[in-house]
């Protein structure tokens, strides 16, 4: 069983990239948890239902193909046999994610997948980020992380990232979906024993270098070095 290195953290926080090139660095595994709700948010969408229907939503989840690895060099997300990696990502599904990710149902049913698919890795470790990891998934984590920047510098990340968006549109629709998501789920604050690494200030380097350091911290402290 692959020990669990916990990222949560808002949009734009930078958990996603620094989470891939940690993985790369050590060695380790990376699981995309957005990725899954995402899908399911395009699964809806292509079925033509309301992501806004609890009842729709579960129905959806209960017979649900998702092919989600843990290669932080292949992130290829599928359902079935159709490639959905690109898709995912489409502002109609980011509008529509929040919609399926509060449903608790639908919560309890991924977690599942989530902790089966790090319990049957061969890898040391999987980096697992996403909004409720370190309080839901993997309270008990040896190495749990809250990543996070102020709002105007997450939703200018953000929109660097999605060349061509309106950067004002961009930004209104992130602090949109925190407001919905952190009804369900607060990654905006710390739990117990859950340290904080804000990047507000640092650089993409400097963001690894810090969440580096707290993982071998606390490692060393697992194992007793």
């Amino acid at each position: 069983m692959s020990d669990f290195i916990a990222i949560d953290g808002p949009a734009g926080s930078g958990k996603s990239s620094v989470s891939k090139a940690i993985a790369r660095q050590r060695g380790y595994g990376l699981l995309d948890t957005g990725a899954a709700y995402r899908a399911l948010a395009w699964l809806m969408l292509e079925n033509q239902a309301d992501t806004d229907d609890a009842e729709a939503v579960i129905a959806a989840a209960s017979d649900f193909d998702l092919r989600l690895g843990l290669d932080p060099d292949d992130r290829t997300v599928a359902v079935g046999d159709t490639d959905i990696t690109a898709a995912i990502r489409e502002p109609r599904v980011s509008s529509a994610v929040s919609g399926v990710a509060r449903v608790p149902a639908v919560r309890e049913q991924v977690n599942t997948f989530f902790r089966s698919l790090v319990a049957n890795s061969p890898l040391p470790a999987v980096v697992v980020e996403g909004r409720d990891i370190t309080t839901v998934v993997a309270p008990d984590a040896p190495v749990r992380i809250l990543l996070t920047a102020a709002p105007q510098v997450r939703a200018a990340r953000r929109a660097g990232e999605l060349a061509g968006e309106n950067a004002a549109a961009v930004a209104e629709a992130l602090h949109k979906r925190d407001a919905s998501d952190s009804a369900v789920v607060d990654f905006l604050n710390a739990a117990e024993g859950v340290e904080v690494v804000d990047s507000t200030a640092l650089d993409f380097s400097q963001t690894i270098d810090a969440v580096l350091s707290v993982i071998d911290r606390k490692q060393g402290a697992e194992h007793g070095r």
